[in-house]
């Protein structure tokens, strides 16, 4: 007897176990692989956003929609230092693996974007503040208008005195106060 070839059970369906009908499922459903850089690179993004995380303030975390687990082990990692809190970020993005990261990432963005607009008002009120040790009246007047609790006579004594100390080149007390200040009647506002 001659011994059949090995294909020869595909050409003969008579003699192949297998429904055809199950043959077209597996064919339809397709197999996607993931090379070990992608985990890798997954793995290390989870890793920065636990490093973002750790390095919230309590009351931004907060902010941050996060289950109790995640959320103790965070507090931790704030807590350790060196070698143990690289340890305790590799568990926090391991423990981010389960779950949906994009409502925290959203958080994180807003956060962000609340921090940004915060250093553009500073930004403002070191302008205004440069304005009204260069400037005049109108520029106080301005500040007033802008900041109807504003003190007059205050604002004209902490100019007065820095522009004393810039000319003497003393130390700029009387400049951060200005700032100071403005900072505390922008945010009564």
């Amino acid at each position: 007897m001659a011994k059949q070839p090995e294909e020869w059970h595909y050409l003969n369906p008579e003699f192949d176990n297998t429904p055809l009908e199950e043959e077209e499922e597996e064919e339809e459903e397709e197999i996607i692989w993931v090379s070990k850089s992608e985990i890798k690179r997954d793995a290390e993004a989870l890793k920065k956003l636990g490093t973002e995380l750790v390095e919230l303030s309590a009351q931004e975390l907060e902010r941050v929609p996060l289950d109790e687990k995640l959320l103790a082990s965070i507090k931790l990692a704030q807590k350790v230092q060196r070698e143990a809190r690289r340890r305790q970020i590799q568990y926090i993005g391991k423990l981010l693996r389960n779950v949906d990261e994009e409502p925290i990432r959203q958080a994180l963005d807003k956060l962000k974007n609340r921090h940004n607009q915060q250093i553009l008002v500073l930004h403002k009120l070191e302008d205004l503040r440069t304005r009204l040790i260069d400037g005049g009246n109108e520029v106080i007047e301005e500040v007033v208008a802008l900041y109807p609790m504003a003190d007059r006579q205050q604002l004209r004594t902490l100019i007065r005195n820095a522009k004393k100390e810039k000319e003497a080149n003393k130390p700029p007390k009387s400049f951060r106060l200005l700032f100071q200040y403005l900072k505390d009647l922008s945010e009564s506002a």
